[in-house]
């Protein structure tokens, strides 16, 4: 949940979207407040706009269903609790930062995935899609190229045009 979390901050859809909260059918009363309270987090906020946040919340659901966020994930006890062939551990503060770096570098692959999906881009046509600086849509790009989720359409003069590839 945490990263679903942090998913939703850097989206710009905003973790405070999504609550988990853990009540039994014997708590009524406990379920009413929390879902007050929540109702009223998300009336402040706003109306959520699905147009605006298409774009974001394709990369987010992406990103989730990324091997190696899914990988990492599934070995967070294995990393930070037992230890490996030469008796070492991940310090649990150091496992979430490189979980957290993943993250963002996996959401921000899955955001140009999405952005380059229906038609082919330049990078700067990217850039202006989903709001990513062009140095790191040209770093996240070489690594969709080199996994086969991205290639080279075209050149619009001298200008090389992006297209997404299925997994």
């Amino acid at each position: 949940m945490e990263i679903v979390g942090d998913l939703l901050d850097i989206s710009g859809i905003g973790r405070d979207r999504m609550q988990l909260r853990w009540v039994s059918a014997a708590e009524g009363q406990l379920f009413a407040r929390y879902v007050t309270e929540f109702s009223d987090i998300t009336r402040e906020m706003g109306p959520f706009d699905l147009d605006k946040s298409a774009i974001p919340l394709a990369a987010v659901e992406q990103t989730l269903n990324s091997p190696r966020i899914r990988w990492l994930l599934g070995l967070t006890k294995q990393l930070t609790e037992r230890e490996n062939v030469y008796h070492e551990k991940l310090d649990e503060d150091d496992y979430k930062e490189l979980l957290r770096k993943a993250t963002k570098e996996e959401y921000e692959k899955a955001l140009i995935a999405v952005a380059i999906k229906e038609s082919p881009c330049s990078v700067g046509e990217i850039s202006e899609k989903i709001g990513l600086p062009v140095y790191t849509i040209s770093l996240r790009l070489n690594e969709l190229e080199k996994n086969g989720l991205a290639e080279l359409s075209g050149y619009d003069g001298s200008t090389p045009k992006f297209m997404g590839q299925t997994a």
